[in-house]
């Protein structure tokens, strides 16, 4: 178990992730991105149910978020 000092630094640090995760959906949505709405996003709606699996966009998040995590572990590793 990782002592005090070590556990509130990886706290701090996944809170900053958090605040630049929601400042970056943030401007996403203030810049009119069809993130949500790309061809590739499935949306059925029916009389009694939609179902709605935005696919193109989970695969742009995960390059973007693979690219993002890989350069960030680079950088701590140095």
């Amino acid at each position: 178990m990782p002592d005090a000092g070590t556990l509130g630094k990886w706290i701090v640090v996944l809170g900053l992730g958090l605040v630049a995760l929601g400042g970056l959906v943030w401007v996403v949505g203030r810049l009119g991105l069809p993130l949500g709405r790309l061809p590739g996003d499935i949306n059925i709606r029916g009389d009694n149910f939609s179902l709605y699996f935005p696919c193109a966009t989970a695969i742009i998040a995960s390059i973007v978020l693979t690219v993002l995590l890989n350069l960030a572990a680079r950088f701590l590793r140095r």
